[in-house]
C-alpha cells in the first residue's frame, strides 16, 4: 500500500476519534457507583505458539576422570586386567631401584619389576562416584602404590623364586637351551587371568624386553580378599625361537592369552627391517640386539621369527603351547583385541608412523589364516584440535595368508650371520622389494636394483604384506601416521549386546559399544602438517584416548576423541609439562562392564596414574 493512502487513513481515524470524544463528553453525566463484578467469562481459545527463544548455553558434556591409584617413582602402570569377579590386577614396570618404602601388606620395597593386585576391592560393585586418590606428596608416598580403594598387594617381583618352585627366577630370560641367563627383566606388562574356581586361577604376565618372556602364576584369594601364589613358572618359548618385547596383550573370547611382540621389529615409517640386524658392529655394540644373538647362539637369530601376536593355545597344560600368528602381520605390536565373533581382530602398532590394522580370520576361534587390512583415515574437514577432531575410516586390503605358508617364507632367511653382512646391501626385505610388490611387479628386484639377496629375481609373492606389514600398508594407501598407538580394548559383553542384540549386561540395555584406543603421544607424524593426520600440537606428549563405535559385523568406520590430556606446556620441564590432574601419556586401556574405562599412564609424571574415566555417553 502506498504511503499517501496510509497517511490518509491515519488522519481520518484521528478525526473520527476526536469527534466521538467530543460527543461523549457533552452527553456524559456524573459517574454512578460501581456495579457488582459479573461472573468470569469462559477462557478463550489458546493462542498460537510464539517463536522459539534463543538456545541456552550448552551443558557440560565432559566425562568424569577419577584417580584410582598412583605407582612409585620411575614406574609405568602396566598390565591392567579386570577379572569376571571384579578383581583388578596391574603391574609396576621398571620402578626406581632406590625406592625403599614398605607397607604392612608388602614387606619388600617396590624397586624392581612388580606384578600385583588391588586387594580388597571389587570393581564390579563400585559406587557411582569414587574419591580421587591423592597425588603423592611425601617421600614415602612417592615410593609406594597409593590407591583410592583397596590396597595394592605384591604377588611377585623380578627374580622371585617362590621357594624352590621357580629356581630360575621370575622374569629371568635364558638362552634357548636353558643353560645361560641372558637378562633379569624388570618390565612386566600384560596380565591375563584364567579362572579355575571362585577366587582362584592362573595369572599370565608378559615381561617386556629383548629378549622377553611370559610367566604363569597360580593364585588363590582368601576370605579377606588377600592373595597367595601357589605355583609359578616361566613359559618355554624355545619351540618358537624365543620371544621379545612382550608388551600389552589380551585374552581371546575362547580363553587363551595373546601376547604382543613389540619393538623387536627394527624399522621406521619409511624403512623395512634394518640391515644392521646382522651388522657385526651393531651386534657387538647394541646391548639389546646382542642379547638376541646370545639367546639363539650358536645359531644366528632370524629377525622374521619375532614381531607377532603369539597365542598360548594350551594355557593350563604342564607345558603350555605357544603359536605365533604370522598371518596377523609383523610390526611393533602393542595389542590385539578379538571381537566376540571370534574372527575380527583390531591390532595397534606402537611406533612413530604406525598403522591401525584389522585381521579377519577365515574361521572363528582360529587365528592362523585370514586377511590383513590397514586403516585409511580421512580427517574431519576444517578441524585440527585433538579434543574435537575425528577421522573417517576405510579399510585397505593387503593380502590373505596362513601361518604355514608364511613360515616357509620366514625359513628362507634362516642362517644369515654376521659373515653375510655387506655394507650398502641387505639380506632382508628392502623398500625396493615392497615397492615392487605394491606395484604388482611379476618378480622381485635384483640386488643391483636394491632388492634383498634372498629373493633377488624370484617370482613375486605376498610375503611383504606379512613380514613388513607397515611398509606394505603405507604403499597400498593405508595411513601410517599414528604416534605411539597403544592399548586397544573392548568390553566383550557390551560389544556382543550392542552388535548382536544378545542380552549380556544385567540391568542395562546396551545400544552402543566402542573400541577404545590409547595414544601416548599426539606428536611427530600426527602433527607434522602432512598426510592424512594433521592435528595441532596443543596436546602433544600429554596424549589421549580415542574410540570407535562398533557397527554391524564388528566393523568400525569412524574414530573420535573421547578424553584428551591437557595443553602441553613446552616452556616447562619434566612432569609439569602435562597437568597432573589430567591424562599424561595413556597406555593400557580396559573397558569395564558398566562402560567406564580404566587407563594406565606410561608418561613422565613423577608418579604415573591409574585413572578411571566415565564417558558422558557410554
Amino acid at each position: 500500500m502506498k504511503s499517501e493512502t496510509l497517511r490518509g487513513i491515519k488522519y481520518s481515524a484521528i478525526a473520527l476519534a476526536v469527534t466521538l470524544g467530543m460527543t461523549a463528553c457533552s452527553l456524559e453525566g456524573d459517574d454512578g457507583e460501581d456495579g457488582v463484578q459479573g461472573p468470569v467469562g469462559e477462557q478463550g481459545p489458546v493462542g498460537d505458539q510464539g517463536p522459539v527463544g534463543d538456545q541456552g548455553p550448552q551443558g557440560d558434556s565432559a566425562g568424569t576422570l577419577t584417580r584410582i591409584a598412583t605407582v612409585p617413582l620411575g614406574a609405568e602402570v602396566t598390565g591392567i586386567f579386570l577379572t569376571d569377579e571384579g578383581d583388578l590386577f596391574f603391574n609396576v614396570q621398571h620402578p626406581s631401584g632406590t625406592n625403599a618404602a614398605t607397607t604392612s601388606v608388602n614387606a619388600m620395597p617396590i624397586n624392581t619389576g612388580t606384578v600385583g593386585v588391588l586387594a580388597g576391592a571389587n570393581f564390579n560393585n563400585l559406587p557411582v562416584t569414587l574419591p580421587n586418590s591423592p597425588v603423592p606428596s611425601s617421600d614415602e608416598e612417592k615410593e609406594l602404590v597409593v590407591s583410592a580403594i583397596g590396597q595394592y598387594q605384591v604377588l611377585g617381583q623380578t627374580g622371585d623364586t617362590f621357594g624352590t618352585d621357580l629356581p630360575e627366577g621370575l622374569g629371568h630370560i635364558y638362552t634357548l637351551d636353558g643353560e645361560e641367563l641372558v637378562l633379569e627383566n624388570d618390565m612386566p606388562d600384560f596380565n591375563g587371568f584364567i579362572s579355575t574356581a571362585e577366587g582362584e586361577g592362573y595369572l599370565f604376565s608378559n615381561w617386556e624386553e629383548l629378549p622377553g618372556g611370559m610367566s604363569r602364576m597360580k593364585v588363590e584369594k582368601d576370605e579377606f580378599g588377600m592373595w597367595e601364589v601357589t605355583e609359578a613358572m616361566m613359559l618355554d618359548f624355545s619351540p618358537v625361537w624365543g620371544t621379545a618385547a612382550n608388551c600389552f596383550g589380551s585374552m581371546s573370547p575362547w580363553g587363551t592369552p595373546l601376547t604382543s611382540e613389540e619393538w623387536v621389529v627394527d624399522s621406521a615409517v619409511d624403512t623395512t627391517t634394518s640391515p644392521s640386524w646382522n651388522n657385526p658392529e651393531a651386534v657387538s655394540t647394541d646391548a639389546r640386539l646382542g642379547r638376541m644373538w646370545q639367546m639363539t647362539a650358536p645359531d644366528a637369530p632370524n629377525p622374521y621369527n619375532y614381531g607377532y601376536i603369539a597365542e598360548v593355545t594350551e594355557p593350563l597344560a604342564d607345558e603350555p603351547v605357544i603359536v605365533k600368528h604370522f598371518a596377523m602381520g609383523r610390526y611393533e605390536h602393542e595389542n590385539s583385541t578379538v571381537m566376540p565373533d571370534g574372527k575380527t581382530v583390531y591390532l595397534s602398532q606402537d611406533d612413530t608412523g604406525g598403522v591401525l590394522f584389522k585381521f579377519v580370520a577365515d574361521t572363528a576361534e582360529e587365528l592362523s589364516a585370514g586377511t590383513l587390512y590397514g586403516a585409511k583415515l580421512t580427517q574431519d574437514a576444517g578441524q585440527n584440535d585433538p579434543a574435537t577432531t575425528g577421522f573417517a575410516v576405510e579399510w585397505v586390503e593387503l593380502a590373505s595368508g596362513d601361518n604355514l605358508t608364511i613360515r616357509a617364507w620366514i625359513d628362507e632367511y634362516n642362517g644369515i650371520g654376521t659373515d653375510d653382512y655387506v655394507d650398502g646391501q641387505s639380506s632382508y626385505i628392502t623398500m625396493a622389494d615392497v615397492q615392487a610388490w605394491a606395484d604388482g611387479d611379476a618378480t622381485y628386484p635384483t640386488v643391483e636394483e636394491g632388492g634383498s639377496s634372498v629373493t633377488a629375481g624370484q617370482p613375486m609373492d605376498n610375503r611383504v604384506a606379512f613380514l613388513e606389514s607397515r611398509a606394505a600398508a603405507r604403499l597400498k594407501g593405508a595411513t601410517a601416521e599414528w604416534r605411539k598407538l597403544e592399548g586397544i580394548s573392548i568390553n566383550q559383553k557390551r560389544a556382543k549386546e550392542a552388535v548382536e542384540g544378545v542380552d549380556t549386561i544385567e540391568g542395562e540395555v546396551v545400544q552402543n559399544a566402542y573400541l577404545y584406543i590409547g595414544i601416548a603421544d599426539i606428536d611427530n607424524t600426527m602433527i607434522d602438517g602432512e598426510g592424512d593426520m594433521q592435528l595441532s600440537a596443543r596436546v602433544k606428549d600429554c596424549g589421549g584416548v580415542y574410540r570407535a563405535k562398533l557397527e554391524e559385523g564388528y566393523n568400525i568406520s569412524r574414530i573420535e576423541p573421547v578424553v584428551m590430556g591437557g595443553t602441553y606446556r613446552s616452556s616447562l620441564t619434566g612432569a609439569e609439562r602435562c597437568d597432573v590432574e589430567q591424562l599424561s601419556q595413556p597406555d593400557n586401556v580396559v573397558v569395564m562392564n558398566d562402560g567406564r574405562i580404566l587407563i594406565g599412564e606410561d608418561g613422565f609424571q613423577e608418579n604415573n596414574t591409574l585413572w578411571m574415566y566415565e564417558p558422558a555417553d557410554k
